[in-house]
């Protein structure tokens, strides 16, 4: 067997890349990500906070830190490296409460104005290092997550709420992007995904490849899939992700 490369990484979005939105690993990820962690450094970086990504990502009783060298939650923000809690930002230390609270409240006052299939609850998801926004409520079932997927493809909501917020604080150094298939990021600019980078590169890495399913203008994974330091590959699905990681290290 071939020595493992540790100067090359692979680093995954996790819903639409790894496992479905929101859904458990499946096996024959898990059999991937096993084989390939054999043949380089494999790091995860997700928007979401680590609770969500462990819910995804954790193996019986082993957490997901353990089980690979990097994890970056809230886009690096939260960083683990070989299980340890090694680097974490604030997003209020850097907006102050007064800035934060004039978001949040113009945020709730615009998805009031929104009509959907359905609504339900937690439209605001406070998190260490962005603000999640979401018109339907995180408190969603699976299949009303679906339903406001494929409205949304239709009727354009998230796209709208982003232009409504750039309108509403152009000066206020926010980005809004869009995410998975419910929600909106909110993050100070150059908090993307693109923060984790600065993370790796200490460890002096001579190959960066990054796999991602949102990887167009405006959406989560843009910034780091066309970042120079990085090599994109875009992903429709975690089947599409094992076939070019087949074809990649075989």
């Amino acid at each position: 067997m071939s020595e493992r490369d540790i100067s090359t990484i692979c680093l995954f979005d996790v819903d639409g890349t790894l496992t479905l939105p929101r859904q458990a690993i499946s096996q024959d990820m898990e059999d991937c990500l096993k084989w390939l962690n054999k043949q380089c450094v494999v790091g995860l970086v997700g928007g979401s906070d680590l609770k969500k990504i462990s819910e995804q990502m954790s193996i019986g009783n082993q957490s997901v830190t353990d089980r690979f060298d990097y994890v970056f939650s809230e886009n690096g923000l939260v960083a683990h490296k070989k299980g340890k809690l090694y680097s974490q930002e604030s997003i209020v230390s850097y907006m102050g409460e007064e800035k934060l609270q004039e978001f949040i409240n113009f945020a709730l006052r615009s998805m009031s104005d929104i009509k959907l299939p359905c609504k339900r609850g937690t439209f605001i998801e406070f998190r260490s290092g962005l603000i999640n926004v979401c018109p339907v409520g995180r408190s969603c079932s699976q299949a009303e997550r679906d339903q406001f997927a494929e409205y949304d493809k239709e009727h354009h909501v998230r796209e709208k709420l982003v232009q409504l917020f750039q309108k509403q604080f152009p000066d206020a150094g926010l980005s809004f992007v869009i995410g998975g298939q419910i929600s909106i990021d909110v993050f100070p600019t150059g908090w993307d995904k693109r923060y984790c980078l600065r993370h790796i590169e200490k460890d002096d890495f001579k190959t960066i490849h990054f796999f991602g399913d949102k990887t167009q203008p405006g959406e989560n994974d843009y910034e780091i899939y066309q970042d120079e330091r990085t090599i994109g590959h875009t992903v429709t699905s975690p089947e599409d992700t094992i076939r070019q990681l087949k074809q990649l290290f075989t």
